[in-house]
């Protein structure tokens, strides 16, 4: 029986469930993903095929760029999903799950863009892009 992880946005107006397991999570230090989750965007990328979005009418997308939107609910402002329009996943704030998500971070990216006012203390791979 396939496992099913659920989340919302901090109002509820926007809720997801994924069936299946979640992947290793990154940890996203790039300037744009600070700027749009407030510190690093912790994600996992799910298969579209496996997301079921409940609420969709108070989900609002911003053009982050040419290949990539960012999702969020329109009432609260919570960072939900970073979807690069072209790819079969998407990626999905860690930070919106229910509890317990059974995945641990797994690798750190685009350390080089990190915020100086943090330090990355654990041993996990660091990618500066």
């Amino acid at each position: 029986m396939s496992q099913v992880k659920r989340g919302s946005c901090l109002c509820g107006r926007v809720s997801f469930s994924v069936t299946g397991e979640l992947g290793p999570v990154d940890a996203c230090h790039c300037v744009q993903c600070r700027k749009h989750s407030g510190h690093y965007f912790a994600s996992t990328d799910v298969p579209r095929s496996a997301l079921t979005i409940k609420g969709e009418e108070n989900l609002s997308w911003f053009d982050s760029s040419v290949k990539v939107r960012r999702g969020f609910c329109s009432r609260c402002g919570s960072s939900l999903f970073w979807d690069p329009i072209e790819k079969d996943w998407i990626g999905i704030a860690m930070g919106a799950f229910d509890s317990p998500t059974l995945t641990r971070l797994g690798i750190h990216i685009f350390v080089a863009e990190k915020g100086d006012y943090y330090e990355i203390t654990d041993d996990l791979p660091q990618n500066q892009h």
